[in-house]
C-alpha cells in the first residue's frame, strides 16, 4: 500500500505542476508577454542584434531545418576539439587529458542528439571547462532544439496556405531565456539547498573510518584481518598475496547541481557523476530524488498542454496526453511488480523477506537503500518513457521483465512523453498515421485538426515512426555480427545480449541509459553508438518539419459528420493500439533473444 501511494502521489505531482507549465510554454512560443517579459525582453533583443535575426523572420521547413543542422553542426565541433584539447586549457584542477577521438566524437553526437549515453565517468574524464562550457551548454541548446521543432510543426497543424513556420533562432532563444533558464535556476537552488555540490574545488581524498581490503582482482576481502604497520593482509590466518589497502576514499567535486538539474528538465540525463544520480553528491537525500524525478517529465507532460492550448482544441492536447498516460501507467506497473516480486532465487535460498510491508523487499540489487523499490521504478519509468537516460538505480540488476520494459519504452520511439519537443512530434506521427489507418476502416476522409492527411504526410510521418526502429536494429544487428564486440559485454546467454540490445536501443532512442554491464568504450561501438544517435535525432526530425511544412501549406477543411474524431476514447485507444503493435512488431524477436529468453530460463 505504501509503494501505491508513493505511485499515485509522484504522478500527480508531476500532472499538477505540468499544466501550468504548459499554459506559460504557449505564451512564451507565440510571443505573449509573461511574467519574465520586462525583466528578460531586452536581454531577448540583444540576441537578435548579435545574430542579425528579425523577431518577425519567417522560416519555410528546409530553411527551419537546415538552421537546426548548421547550429548543431557548429556546436558538434565546437564541443568535439573541446574535449580533445581539454588538458590544454584551463579549469582543469585534476590535471585530466585530452580524451581519444572515438570518445570525443560518441560523447559528441550524444550530447548534440540530446541523448547523453556516457561511455566515460564524469568526474574522472572530463574537466570542468568541458563540463560546464561544452555538456551544459549543450544540455541547454539541445533541448531548446527539439521544442523549437515541435513549434515548427504546431505551427504547420494551425496555419493555412502559407509555407511560414516561424524562426528556429527566434523559438531557440526564447526557449532558453524565458523557459529553461527561469527553470532550472529554481530547480539547481532547491537541489543546492538539499545537499548537491556546486563548486569550483579540485577532488579530495578523505580517510576511512575503516581501511579496506582487496584481492589482486579488485575483490572486496570480507572478515580479512589488516596490519598497516607490515601493509599486509590474512585471511584464515593465511596471508593473501597481491592483496590491496585501501585508506583513502576519492571524493568529487566540482558544480554538480547546475548540470544536474538541466541534465533532468531537458530530458539530457547525463551524470556529472559517473554513477549518474545514485551518486550521493549528485542525489543524496528522498528530497532531492523528488525533485530530480519530477524534473525528467515535467516539460515533456506540460508540453501535451501547451499543445492543446496552440491549436485552439484543449481536448485533443488531453487525447494525446492520455494516450501517453496509458502507456506510462502499463510500463510503471510492469516494472513495480517485477521488481517488488523479485526472483524465485531469492525466495527459495531465503534471502529476502518478498511479502515485507515495513522493509523494501523484492529485488533489491543495484538500488540504493535510501530510495528503495517505488521510487527506483518510478524513476526507471520516468527516465526511459522520457528521452533522460539518468539514473538512481542500476538497470542491469533488475529483474527479466523489469529490465525489458524499459528497454521496451525507448524502443517504442520515445513518444511515452519522450523528449522534450521531440516525444510529442514523434507521438503526433503516431497520431497521423493512427488516423490515416482508422480513415481507411470506417471509410472516412483521414484529416487532423482540420488538414487532410494525404499520401506525403504518410510517407513522412513512417519515417518519423521508423527513424528509432532502424537505428537500433540495424545498430545492434552489426554489433551483433562483430566478434570484438562481445568482448565488451560482461554477461553471458541472454542478459549479454540483453547488454548489447540495450546499448543500441538506448541510442537509437535518443536516451542515454545503460545497462552498464557492456563496455561502450572501444572505437567501434563509440563510433556505430554515435551514428545511431544522430540518425534517429535528426531523420526524425527532418520527417517532422517535412510534415509541417505540407500541412501549413493546405487550407483548413471544416469539421463534418464524416469527420473521424481524434478526440475521443476511441482514439485514444487506436493510438494506443498503434504504438504498442508498431512496437510489438519491430522489436518482439530481439527481445525474445534477451529478456524474454532469459525470463523463461532463470524465472520460470
Amino acid at each position: 500500500m505504501n509503494s501505491l501511494i508513493q505511485y499515485i502521489l509522484y504522478t500527480l505531482i508531476l500532472v499538477a505542476l505540468a499544466y501550468p507549465l504548459g499554459l506559460y510554454i504557449r505564451k512564451v512560443m507565440d510571443g505573449q508577454p509573461t511574467w519574465f517579459t520586462n525583466l528578460l525582453q531586452p536581454a531577448e533583443e540583444a540576441f537578435y542584434k548579435i545574430m542579425g535575426v528579425e523577431r518577425e523572420e519567417q522560416m519555410n521547413w528546409k530553411k527551419y531545418l537546415w538552421a537546426i543542422l548548421a547550429f548543431s553542426g557548429v556546436g558538434f565541433v565546437f564541443l568535439f576539439f573541446l574535449q580533445l584539447l581539454q588538458g590544454y586549457l584551463p579549469a582543469n584542477p585534476q590535471g585530466l587529458p585530452g580524451v581519444s577521438w572515438h570518445l570525443s566524437f560518441n560523447t559528441t553526437a550524444s550530447f548534440v542528439s540530446n541523448t547523453n549515453w556516457q561511455s566515460y565517468n564524469g568526474e574522472s574524464t572530463l574537466s570542468y571547462l568541458s563540463q560546464a562550457l561544452g555538456l551544459t551548454v549543450q544540455n541547454f541548446v539541445s533541448a531548446a532544439t527539439g521544442i523549437a521543432a515541435l513549434f515548427a510543426f504546431i505551427r504547420g497543424l494551425r496555419s493555412a496556405q502559407t509555407e511560414a513556420l516561424g524562426s528556429f533562432w527566434v523559438d531557440m532563444t526564447r526557449t532558453v531565456l524565458y523557459i529553461l533558464l527561469p527553470l532550472n535556476l529554481i530547480i539547481a537552488l532547491m537541489l543546492v539547498g538539499g545537499g548537491v555540490i556546486q563548486n569550483l574545488k579540485g577532488a579530495e581524498s578523505v580517510p576511512l573510518v575503516e581501511p579496506i581490503a582487496l584481492s589482486a582482482q579488485g575483490e572486496i576481502l570480507e572478515g580479512a584481518h589488516i596490519d598497516l604497520a607490515t601493509k599486509t593482509v590474512s585471511l584464515e590466518g593465511q596471508v593473501v598475496p597481491g592483496a590491496q589497502i585501501i585508506t583513502e576514499q576519492f571524493v568529487p567535486m566540482g558544480p554538480a547541481a547546475s548540470q544536474v538539474a538541466i541534465k533532468q528538465s531537458g530530458t539530457n540525463g547525463g551524470g556529472f557523476m559517473g554513477t549518474n544520480s545514485a551518486h550521493p553528491l549528485e542525489n543524496p537525500n528522498p528530497f532531492t530524488n523528488l525533485v530530480e524525478m519530477i524534473s525528467i517529465l515535467l516539460i515533456p507532460v506540460s508540453l501535451c498542454f501547451t499543445f492543446g492550448e496552440a491549436v485552439n482544441n484543449r481536448k485533443q492536447g488531453w487525447a494525446i496526453f492520455s494516450a501517453m498516460l496509458i502507456l506510462y501507467a502499463i510500463c510503471l506497473i510492469g516494472v513495480a511488480y517485477s521488481e517488488q516480486a523479485g526472483t524465485p532465487q531469492l525466495a527459495q535460498k531465503g534471502q529476502v523477506d518478498l511479502s515485507a510491508n515495513e522493509q523494501a523487499g523484492g529485488n533489491m540489487e543495484g538500488k540504493e537503500s535510501r530510495f528503495g523499490i517505488a521510487t527506483s521504478a518510478t524513476w526507471a519509468t520516468f527516465t526511459t518513457a522520457a528521452s533522460s537516460g539518468s539514473v538512481n538505480s542500476m538497470h542491469d540488476s533488475y529483474t527479466p521483465l523489469g529490465g525489458m520494459i524499459p528497454m521496451l519504452e525507448m524502443q517504442l520511439g520515445e513518444v511515452i512523453f519522450g523528449g522534450v519537443g521531440c516525444g510529442l512530434y514523434g507521438m503526433l506521427g503516431f497520431a497521423i498515421l493512427t488516423v490515416f489507418i482508422a480513415g481507411l476502416m470506417v471509410g472516412r476522409t483521414p484529416e487532423f485538426l482540420g488538414k487532410k492527411i494525404e499520401p506525403y504526410e504518410m510517407k513522412w510521418s513512417v519515417v518519423v515512426c521508423l527513424a528509432t526502429p532502424v537505428a537500433i536494429l540495424v545498430g545492434s544487428g552489426l554489433a551483433a555480427a562483430v566478434p570484438s564486440v562481445f568482448d565488451s559485454v560482461y554477461n553471458s546467454g541472454p542478459h549479454g545480449f540483453s547488454e548489447l540490445l540495450y546499448a543500441y536501443t538506448s541510442a537509437g532512442g535518443n536516451n542515454g541509459s545503460a545497462f552498464a554491464g557492456f563496455n561502450a568504450n572501444t572505437p567501434f561501438t563509440n563510433v556505430t553508438l554515435g551514428i545511431s544517435m544522430l540518425f534517429a535525432r535528426f531523420v526524425q526530425m527532418g520527417a517532422a518539419l517535412a510534415i509541417a511544412g505540407s500541412l501549413a501549406r493546405k487550407k483548413k477543411i471544416a469539421v463534418t459528420a464524416g469527420t473521424l474524431s481524434t478526440t475521443d476514447a476511441m482514439f485514444v485507444f487506436l493510438l494506443v493500439s498503434i504504438v504498442i503493435l508498431l512496437g510489438a512488431l519491430s522489436f518482439f524477436p530481439a527481445l525474445a533473444l534477451g529478456p524474454l529468453a532469459e525470463y523463461f530460463t532463470y524465472m520460470m
